[in-house]
């Protein structure tokens, strides 16, 4: 069993790379962004970014634009989950993404099995 680290190696503050994940997913046209903040829970992460993708093409392109814009600010992510494309996430200890195709995310409600998590403003327009 692998353990989780208890931070990546990043210095970048947890939050800012909330936001960016946000921008970028946004850039690839992803709808009902939200973010979560975690730290007032026994959490698995800090902060949760929920967003979906009307297709799986488009989970994808989100996904991957994501993952270039945090790597850009220096981040990687620890783990990265969901080949299918309906669900991916990605994991970067202190912050967790989560690219939902539409059917699913109405599906998993996870911003209903995490409801005692705070919003986060994200600052897009």
């Amino acid at each position: 069993m692998t353990t989780r680290p208890r931070t990546t190696k990043t210095t970048v503050p947890a939050l800012v790379l909330l936001k960016a994940a946000a921008e970028a997913a946004q850039s690839k046209k992803a709808v009902d962004i939200v973010g979560l903040d975690l730290t007032q829970l026994q959490g698995v992460a800090d902060y949760f970014l929920i967003c979906s993708g009307q297709s799986e093409p488009q989970v994808k392109a989100i996904t991957e634009a994501v993952e270039e814009k945090l790597r850009l600010a220096g981040a990687k992510p620890w783990h990265v989950e969901g080949l299918s494309r309906r669900w991916m996430l990605l994991d970067y200890v202190d912050v967790v993404v989560h690219v939902f195709h539409e059917q699913t995310r109405e599906y998993y409600l996870l911003e209903r099995l995490w409801g005692d998590a705070g919003s986060v403003d994200l600052g897009l327009d």
